[in-house]
C-alpha cells in the first residue's frame, strides 16, 4: 500500500472523489493540524446544551407532572379503559425534539466528514469522542450527544489532554450519563439540611464518574489505584452538577442549562487519592487531581496504547507506544505533538490493511469515494444497521478498535446488503475506473478482475464497496 493511501485511509476516512491525491502525503497530514476548524459552518448551525437542556427540563415536568396524575387518579374510581387511552400524552411530545436533534446532529457529523478538507482531524473527534464515550441509551443523552461531541471534544483536540479531560467530564452530557449530577456530598450544606428533615431519599455519593476518569480516561485497568481512592475522588468530584434540571432546579439560583460546581452539594474535607492529599476547598480540589492524572505516567501510556491502535494496529507495536509516551510526557500531554509523532513514526506507514474499517468510517467512505448523498434519517438507519449507531455504544468504554469486532460474517453480510442498496443510485459510476483511483498500489487483481467481469455497473460498484480494499485500511 503506497503512503499516498495510508494517508488517505488509515489517517484519513477516505479517497474524496475530485480531488487530486497529495503529492506528499506526510505534509498534508501535518497541514491539517493547522488548518482544522473546530466550528465548521454545518455544525456551528446546530442547537447548544442550554437549549437542549431546557428541553429535557420541560420533559421531565411533564413525567412528573404525569406521575402526580397518576396517583391522584388512584384516589378515584377507574375510568373506562377507552377513555384511559385517549388521555394525552404531552410527554410524548416533548421528546420527539430531543430525537429530532440527535438525527440531525448525527447527519450534520457524517455530513462534515463526508465533506472536509482536513480528513485526519475528523478521525481525530471520532477518536477522542469514542475515548470519553457518552451513550444515548440513557434518555437524557439524547438531546446532548452532539452537543457534547461539538462542544467538548472538537474545540480541545488541538490543545493539552488535561483540557481536553476537563471539557469532557465536565460537559452535562457526561455528568448526566454517569450521575455526577445527583452526586452529593451526605456532610454538604444540602445533604445536612436533607438529614434533619428526615427526607426519604438521601443525598448520597456517586462513584460513576470518578471510576471512569480513572480506568477508562485516564490511567487505565490495572494502574495501581484502589476502590480507596475511586472513593475519594468521588467525593472531590462533588458539587459538579447539571443546573436547570430536577429537583436542584427548584433549590438552587440556577438556571443556565450548563455545568457548575455549586458549593452547596460539596463534601467537605481534604482528599488522599494515589497517595497525595488534596487540601484544596470546592471545586479546585477536583481539579487538581484531574491535573494530575492527566499528568500521570499511566495516562501517558494508556493513551499512547489507544493512538497506536488506532492508527497501527489491533495489537499496538511496542516501539510506537514507548515513543507516544515520551512524546506525551515531554510536553505534558500536548496532543499536537503526538499526532506529528504519529505522522513521523514508521509503524503506521508499514502493515498495510491491519485495520479494519468501522461501520462510521465506511459509510464516510463510501460517499467520499462516489459522490453518494445519504440523508440523516438514512444514515442513522445503515449505522444501526452495521451495529454502530451514532454515540450509542451501550458503555462508558465506546466502542471496540479491533477487527474481531466488525469482521464478523453476519457483519460483512450486511455491509453487502448496504453496497447493493447504495449502488442502485449509481449505477452509472465507472467502477472500473474508479478502483485504480481508490487503491492505485494496493488494488488486488482479484478485486480488479471481479468488478471488470460483474454483469453490471450496479453489481460492479457493489463488488468494489465490499472489496477486502475497501473494508480495511
Amino acid at each position: 500500500m503506497a503512503d499516498v493511501e495510508i494517508a488517505l485511509n488509515r489517517f484519513g476516512i477516505g479517497w474524496k472523489a475530485g480531488e487530486a491525491p497529495p503529492a506528499n502525503p506526510g505534509r498534508w497530514l501535518l497541514d491539517q493540524i493547522g488548518r482544522y476548524d473546530p466550528a465548521p459552518a454545518a455544525i456551528a448551525a446546530l442547537p447548544r446544551t442550554p437549549e437542549q437542556i431546557g428541553k429535557l427540563a420541560a420533559l421531565q415536568t411533564a413525567r412528573t407532572e404525569r406521575r402526580q396524575d397518576r396517583a391522584e387518579a388512584a384516589k378515584e374510581p377507574a375510568m373506562e379503559p377507552a377513555m384511559a387511552a385517549a388521555q394525552p400524552r404531552p410527554e410524548a411530545q416533548l421528546l420527539k425534539p430531543l430525537r429530532d436533534s440527535y438525527v440531525q446532529a448525527a447527519g450534520a457529523r457524517m455530513a462534515q466528514a463526508v465533506a472536509t478538507d482536513t480528513p485526519f482531524m475528523e478521525r481525530l473527534v471520532a477518536f477522542w469522542s469514542n475515548h470519553f464515550a457518552v451513550s444515548t441509551d440513557k434518555a437524557t443523552v439524547v438531546g446532548l450527544a452532539g452537543t457534547f461531541e461539538n462542544e467538548a471534544i472538537r474545540p480541545y483536540i488541538t490543545g493539552k489532554f488535561s483540557d481536553l479531560l476537563f471539557a469532557a467530564v465536565r460537559h452535562p452530557a457526561m455528568l448526566l450519563f454517569l450521575d455526577q449530577a445527583q452526586s452529593i456530598g451526605p456532610n454538604s450544606l444540602i445533604g445536612q439540611r436533607a438529614q434533619r428533615r428526615g427526607a426519604e431519599r438521601q443525598p448520597g455519593i456517586n462513584e460513576n464518574l470518578a471510576r471512569e476518569i480513572m480506568e477508562l480516561h485516564t490511567l487505565g485497568v490495572r494502574s495501581g489505584y484502589t476502590q480507596a481512592d475511586v472513593t475519594e475522588f468521588a467525593k472531590a468530584l462533588t458539587g459538579t452538577t447539571v443546573t436547570g434540571l430536577g429537583r436542584l432546579a427548584r433549590l438552587l439560583p440556577y438556571d443556565s442549562g450548563r455545568a457548575a460546581f455549586v458549593e452547596q452539594l460539596h463534601e467537605p474535607g481534604a482528599r488522599t487519592v494515589m497517595g497525595k492529599k488534596y487540601p484544596q476547598a470546592g471545586e479546585a480540589q477536583g481539579r487538581a487531581i484531574l491535573n494530575d492524572l492527566a499528568a500521570h505516567p499511566a495516562t501517558a501510556r494508556h493513551v499512547a496504547t489507544k493512538l497506536a491502535r488506532h492508527f497501527a494496529a489491533d495489537d499496538p507495536p511496542p516501539a510506537l507506544v514507548a515513543r507516544l509516551e515520551q512524546v506525551y510526557l515531554k510536553t505534558g500531554g500536548d496532543l499536537p505533538s503526538l499526532y506529528r509523532a504519529l505522522i513521523h513514526s514508521p509503524e503506521p506507514w508499514s502493515n498495510p490493511g491491519a485495520k479494519f474499517r468501522q461501520p462510521w468510517e465506511w459509510l464516510v467512505a463510501v460517499q467520499r469515494a462516489t459522490g453518494l448523498v445519504i440523508p440523516a434519517q438514512g444514515g442513522q438507519f445503515s449505522l444501526n444497521q452495521l451495529g454502530q449507531p451514532t454515540w450509542r455504544p451501550g458503555s462508558p468504554a465506546g466502542w471496540d478498535d479491533l477487527a474481531a469486532s466488525w469482521a464478523a460474517p453476519d457483519a460483512l453480510l450486511r455491509r453487502v446488503e448496504l453496497a447493493n442498496r447504495y449502488s442502485r443510485n449509481l449505477a452509472t459510476l465507472d467502477s472500473r475506473a474508479l478502483a485504480p483511483r481508490l487503491f492505485p498500489e494496493s488494488l488486488s487483481e482479484a478485486t480488479r478482475t471481479a468488478v471488470a467481469r460483474a454483469d453490471s455497473g450496479q453489481q460492479a460498484l457493489a463488488l468494489l464497496l465490499v472489496s477486502p480494499e475497501m473494508l480495511r485500511r
